[in-house]
């Protein structure tokens, strides 16, 4: 193995390993947390973890062993369901995102319909379609044999072997990447940036006030005033913030991958082996984002994770002062 090749395969076990935690805590709070579950985004959120625990279980050592041994790891049945599942669950986490996304949209611009537009059998609904569009692509991949070891991406994915079905490939790729990653980045940028006009409102409303009362306030001590114009800004950078991280991860992660199966189409371009896979490591680092993004770093998914962790301890604590107390009673 080159130097490059240890550093990708030393890339894929980090993202392995936090992609499996980060996904896990996800997972264990939403079972723990009766609020979690109720909220309708929990349902998206629930699918997208799904999706992340078993690209990560699944995709990801194939990847790996790939790029050790620079061959297909495993029989071809097993190269087949693997490649199937990276078509499948890539799309669906995708189309999660933008349901997401869609949740988002509705809940700020229409705040007071919100319970009436999304309902839970809207959001199943939605997942219902996010799961049909998702196994569309690869049973079509699969049926006309279009699944296999891609030894530039080292991965177990769409790949077409036979030269006289290269038009139809082309055409079927092109339509997959446009329906899955561009609908689902056009769906992304246009509800989010709805959320960012109603929340740039909002904080422009909030501003008039605040300076407004400062203006009345006139004994107030400069330090107040400093605090509160040091809010103001905090308060307008804070959803520009959130919805770049967003739509920048989307873009960050999934581009450069599409972006290069895309071109590789072309036969007149020459990708490298080793920009292929790290494409490839880019798209499982959403894998590892979306626990952060979505879930892990909101402060009721903090505080249900503090209240599993207190849990632990005061038990453990009982245990330990349990077996203090019969092991003085021996004595």
């Amino acid at each position: 193995m080159s130097i490059w090749e240890v550093i990708l395969a030393f890339v894929v076990v980090v993202l392995m390993l936090v992609a499996l935690l980060a996904n896990v805590l996800v997972l264990m709070c939403f079972l723990y947390s009766a609020d979690i579950r109720k909220q309708v985004p929990g349902l998206f959120i629930l699918n997208l973890t799904f999706c992340n625990l078993l690209m990560t279980v699944s995709n990801m050592p194939l990847t790996l062993a790939g790029i050790i041994y620079k061959s297909q790891p495993g029989g071809d049945q097993i190269c087949h369901i693997v490649g199937f599942l990276e078509t499948f669950l890539t799309t669906n986490s995708m189309l999660s995102m933008a349901a997401l996304s869609i949740d988002r949209w509705i809940a700020v611009v229409f705040p007071l319909s919100y319970h009436s537009k999304m309902r839970y059998r809207d959001a199943a609904l939605i997942l219902s379609y996010t799961w049909l569009h998702s196994v569309s692509f690869p049973i079509v991949a699969a049926s006309l044999s279009w699944v296999g070891f891609h030894h530039l991406y080292a991965s177990c994915t769409l790949y077409n072997k036979r030269p006289e079905d290269r038009t139809q490939f082309v055409i079927f790729t092109g339509v997959f990447h446009t329906l899955s990653f561009l609908l689902s980045l056009i769906v992304l940028c246009f509800t989010y940036l709805k959320v960012l006009k109603v929340a740039r409102f909002h904080c422009k409303r909030i501003d008039v006030i605040t300076m407004q009362t400062l203006v009345l306030l006139v004994d107030i001590h400069p330090s107040v005033r400093e605090r509160c114009l040091e809010e103001q800004k905090r308060r307008r950078q804070r959803a520009t913030k959130k919805i770049s991280t967003f739509i920048g991860t989307f873009i960050l992660c999934f581009a450069p991958y599409v972006i290069t199966r895309l071109v590789e189409l072309s036969s007149v371009v020459h990708i490298n082996s080793h920009w292929g896979i790290m494409s490839k490591c880019l798209a499982y680092s959403k894998v590892v984002s979306d626990p952060f993004v979505y879930s892990l770093l909101r402060h009721q998914y903090r505080k249900t994770w503090k209240d599993i962790i207190n849990k632990v301890l005061k038990r453990s604590s009982i245990n330990s002062s349990a077996l203090t107390s019969d092991s003085h009673n021996r004595n």
